[in-house]
């Protein structure tokens, strides 16, 4: 679990280290804003693909091998970007840090679910969750810090010590899987159409903001994602039927569990980038300075942590079904609050705490575990990748759906409480499709009674 705990801490630290060390790699390599966006968006539209191939290769070749494979990816990424002499390679290291950040987590949540009893996983899962928002918490001030007493430099290559300590420990640690039998040929175009399809996605999502101001280079490229996705589909079938292993298992969409499950996850990566526009709401209504922004959410991340942790700890005991229903409706309450008009600032800050218990619910454990259970042992890496796909692109939606919504209405505070207005009913909406869920007890009894 250490081993574990600390490369998720590394991967996710680097997402959230990124933001406060922009206006610095602006200002050294002579970037505008949009170029500046590039750098977390080679990231995500690198780790997402990567996530499906190497969740794809830990089901064929072991966890081990591939978590440690991932985390030395992630050293490699930080040691080029530290050491990137242009804005190109600093962009070829961030794609080589998201090719391996995107093995780490659903890779660290496969072993946890081949490693450890039915009874502890939900606990297992909830501090990964935690630890990847206490990632978020340390993150800004940590790098702020370390630009001040050293350089933008030191940020990433603190990975590198990290990283080691990790290949040594996970050697040691990490369990070994024992493979028989004859691997079946590995799912060539099936890589090659995630990665493209993906990649369209990522860059369609993070660019559809361009269109408002007439270009259509971006929807272009929403369109052949759309295109791609039946190519994919029918490629993935072709495999099934010579008994080969897919890239996408389709197997995973045929269990109704799963579907609902991937649509929740969807969900919640919707319900946690929801976050990103709650400063503005703080310094356009609240007057609070853009400096001091960050400090009005603190105790909304606190309750993050706090609703990781004692989601994985009430799985055991009331159920994924119930618990994911608590974090929706914790959610849509935030959300709804949030969205008032008139509320003094201490009324904002208090309606941001449940957003922070409801975000760290649903990103916890219960989602994570329903994929565990319901998947086969070969197939688990492959659901725990589609988690961290369907949560990213749930993530990138928001940002472009709250951003469009609160321009059309006007910008400001008043479109921005719009906006959140609909994030609380799409919540609302996540919570009904919640109760499609099993119940504990029409599930495994071992799971409701914590045995």
């Amino acid at each position: 679990m250490p081993v574990l705990l600390t490369g998720v801490f590394m991967a996710a630290l680097d997402t959230a280290v990124i933001a406060p060390a922009i206006p610095v790699l602006g200002a050294e390599f002579g970037l505008g804003i949009r170029d500046a966006g590039l750098l977390m968006v080679a990231f995500i539209m690198f780790s997402l693909p990567s996530t499906a191939l190497l969740a794809n290769l830990g089901d064929r070749h072991g966890r081990r091998p591939v978590f440690l494979a991932s985390v030395a990816l992630f050293a490699l990424g930080s040691l080029v970007v530290a050491l990137s002499p242009n804005f190109a390679v600093l962009l070829i290291g961030r794609a080589i840090q998201g090719m391996g950040g995107g093995g780490i987590i659903p890779t660290a949540s496969a072993v946890i679910g081949d490693a450890l009893p039915l009874a502890q996983r939900g606990r297992a899962l909830g501090l990964i969750g935690a630890v990847y928002g206490m990632a978020f918490v340390l993150g800004p001030p940590l790098a702020a810090m370390l630009m001040v007493v050293a350089s933008w430099h030191w940020v990433f290559l603190l990975n590198l010590p990290v990283a080691a300590v990790l290949l040594v420990m996970g050697r040691r640690a990490l369990p070994v899987q024992q493979r028989n039998g004859t691997l079946p040929q590995l799912d060539v175009a099936g890589i090659v159409l995630v990665f493209a399809l993906l990649a369209c996605l990522v860059l369609g999502i993070t660019r559809t903001a361009d269109t408002l101001a007439g270009a259509t280079l971006w929807p272009g490229l929403l369109l052949a994602a759309a295109l791609l996705l039946p190519a994919l589909v029918a490629t993935e079938r072709a495999v099934e039927r010579r008994a080969g292993r897919p890239m996408i298992p389709l197997a995973l969409f045929r269990k109704r569990q799963l579907r609902i499950t991937y649509l929740l996850t969807a969900g919640a990566g919707f319900g946690m980038g929801g976050v990103i526009f709650l400063t503005s709401i703080a310094t356009q209504a609240h007057g609070v300075a853009h400096a001091h922004a960050g400090f009005v959410l603190l105790p909304m991340v606190l309750c993050s942590m706090f609703g990781s942790v004692g989601a994985g700890r009430l799985l055991n005991r009331r159920g994924a079904r119930s618990v994911i229903l608590a974090g929706f409706a914790l959610l849509g309450v935030g959300y709804g609050a949030a969205a008032v008009p008139g509320l003094a600032l201490w009324g904002f800050i208090a309606a941001t705490m449940p957003v922070g218990l409801g975000v760290g619910v649903v990103v916890g454990g219960a989602l994570r575990t329903i994929a565990i259970d319901e998947a086969a042992l070969e197939q688990r890496g492959a659901a725990q990748g589609l988690v961290n796909i369907f949560t990213s692109v749930g993530t990138l939606l928001s940002a472009t759906v709250i951003g469009a919504v609160a321009d059309f209405a006007g910008g400001g505070a008043d479109g921005l409480r719009l906006a959140y207005a609909g994030v609380a009913a799409l919540m609302a909406l996540m919570l009904l499709a919640a109760l499609a869920l099993r119940s504990a007890h029409e599930g495994n009894p071992a799971l409701s009674h914590g045995r």
